[in-house]
């Protein structure tokens, strides 16, 4: 299926501004002052790649259309399901409707993903970024549609964003399982370039070197998944070095965690330690109930939300870079040695 232009699209194709290509196309180049050669070029591309403009609303942000676009890397991870939950109520709550892209962790999804959400000319577009690079999101940011950022954001940029201190919370981890004795401690880290993990393994190792034991950090794992917790577990678990105690830099890489110790019919905390990023219910139903970091999804949601609506009607107000702190929920899956 050939796939369709937008005004992003033919901003690349062309090397003019998002902004440019937009006033060409929505008849305001006399008002902004742009060049009959640039006006032609631009609707010379447009021609030839049979651009249509949204049918939501030709003035681009001419008139709104209440709706806002979500953009996560997975629904099937819990911690983003209730993320979207609490985003898609708190928008129903002030008359939007929530349309949700589902990235499934790449960049082309991801990329096609809000271009679809532009087409639709949603009014403005909460995302947890899967890629590196900030500068699309920002030129669609300044020109197009407010964004702002949950869970992971870029360093040095100019878009809003809201998330955990991802550092606190893998800073108290692992000085809490330092506390109790265990300094062979594994680190089964998801996506080794995502802000979350890449602050959670800064929180992990330098809870160590405060304690002299910097040299004895162990990260591996790459992916946020069960797979790789449970690869990972194996593979520790096997080794000459058994660690005592696990930290699982996510839900899903705890289950893979637990499935591999019980696979090896090793008992939790007496053979082996766990700790656990993340905070769910179903943790406490666990035999025995899991320590874990919990995240304030809710709280990240609903200000996530409520800057987004700020920018929607043009308000700035408030500090829109928030780190929120974290809650280290102790349970029984930790031995004291």
């Amino acid at each position: 299926m050939k796939k369709k232009s937008t005004i992003v699209s033919i901003s690349e194709r062309t090397g003019f501004s998002v902004s440019t290509v937009s006033r060409v196309l929505n008849g305001k180049a006399e008002l902004a002052r742009i060049s009959k050669s640039t006006v032609e070029a631009i609707q010379e591309e447009a021609k030839r790649c049979n651009y249509r403009p949204s049918l939501l609303a030709k003035g681009l942000r001419t008139s709104k259309t209440d709706t806002i676009g979500l953009v996560i890397p997975s629904m099937e991870n819990l911690y983003f399901a209730n993320l979207a939950s609490t985003i898609i109520r708190d928008a129903r709550a002030y008359g939007y409707t929530t349309v949700t892209v589902d990235t499934m962790e790449d960049e082309h999804n991801e990329r096609n993903g809000i271009e679809s959400l532009l087409a639709r000319n949603v009014d403005g577009i909460i995302v947890t970024p899967c890629g590196q690079d900030p500068e699309w999101l920002e030129n669609i940011n300044r020109n197009i549609a407010p964004v702002v950022l949950i869970d992971r954001y870029f360093n040095a940029t100019e878009l809003s964003y809201v998330c955990t201190d991802n550092y606190q919370g893998g800073y108290e981890a692992t000085r809490y399982l330092l506390n109790n004795g265990h300094e062979n401690i594994l680190c089964i880290q998801g996506t080794p370039y995502s802000m979350p993990v890449r602050e959670r393994v800064r929180g992990y190792i330098d809870a160590l070197r405060d304690k002299g034991l910097d040299a004895r950090a162990r990260i591996v794992g790459d992916s946020f998944s069960i797979q790789n917790g449970y690869l990972e577990t194996k593979l520790a678990l096997n080794s000459p070095s058994r660690p005592t105690a696990i930290f699982a830099l996510s839900n899903t890489i705890l289950l893979g965690a637990l499935k591999a110790v019980r696979e090896m019919k090793l008992r939790i905390p007496d053979d082996i330690s766990l700790v656990s990023f993340d905070n769910y219910d179903y943790l406490d139903y666990l035999d025995p109930a899991v320590t874990r970091v919990g995240q304030p999804s809710d709280e990240i949601g609903a200000q996530a939300m409520e800057i987004l609506l700020q920018r929607i009607a043009g308000e700035t107000g408030g500090e829109e870079q928030r780190r929120l702190p974290p809650s280290l929920i102790v349970c029984r899956s930790v031995r004291k040695l």
